[in-house]
């Protein structure tokens, strides 16, 4: 598997440390196919994960230089490589009346991702790729989460939080996330084309998390 995704300073300052679990890390520029190219011909899967304000250039340039270095580099034999594409749940917009599932039509998406239904379309119609998308909801767990500054601001003493009241968190935990795109990968043959919203089968109150959380910080 190929994950592109990027390294944050304290990332960046453990990577030399990674000798176990058969991980190899491969650090360049994200669109540097020079770099990590010559994987194309024995690759099973590519999965975007690459977040930041310039996901919206840079993942079109992924699917465009893996589905043609795919064509120019794989055996004729070879299957074609799976290309998982992470986009989100946001892209159903804020909606406290109606359940929505993956196969709901696209009406009002957030304005931050508006641009992601596009991406998705490219991702499960590219004819040289296996392309299949998913959709996370809020995830946490670890530190690897948009949550993670919502602890450290209760730990400094005022906790913050984004909307209206009323609301509830559609969530999903990082590790059963993982198992989400280990499915996608290995079935990416016959899922191909297809979108996935990944979230936990119940949501959350927010009001009451943050309620919650300020109760066991004491913050503000």
């Amino acid at each position: 598997y190929l994950i592109l995704s990027r390294l944050s300073s304290q990332h960046e300052r453990c990577i030399t440390n990674i000798t176990i679990f058969e991980v190899i890390p491969v650090v360049s520029a994200i669109d540097d196919f020079a770099t990590y190219g010559t994987l194309i011909p024995t690759l099973d899967v590519v999965v975007d994960a690459i977040g930041g304000m310039d996901a919206k250039i840079v993942s079109p340039i992924l699917l465009s230089g893996f589905a043609q270095a795919s064509q120019e580099k794989r055996p004729p034999h070879a299957p074609k490589l799976a290309h998982i594409y992470t986009s989100g749940t946001w892209v159903h917009g804020e909606n406290r009346t109606d359940v929505v599932t993956d196969i709901t039509p696209l009406t009002n998406p957030a304005e931050i991702v508006a641009w992601r239904p596009e991406m998705e379309q490219k991702v499960t119609t590219n004819p040289h790729v296996n392309g299949v998308v998913i959709r996370p909801s809020l995830v946490y767990g670890r530190s690897g989460s948009i949550l993670a500054m919502l602890f450290k601001k209760a730990f400094e003493g005022n906790v913050e939080w984004f909307g209206t009241p009323g609301g509830r968190l559609a969530a999903i935990h990082c590790d059963d996330l993982a198992e989400v795109y280990l499915l996608a990968a290995e079935k990416a043959s016959i899922a191909k084309g297809t979108i996935f919203d990944a979230s936990n089968d119940v949501n959350e109150s927010t009001d009451a998390v943050l309620q919650r959380l300020v109760e066991v910080a004491g913050a503000k």
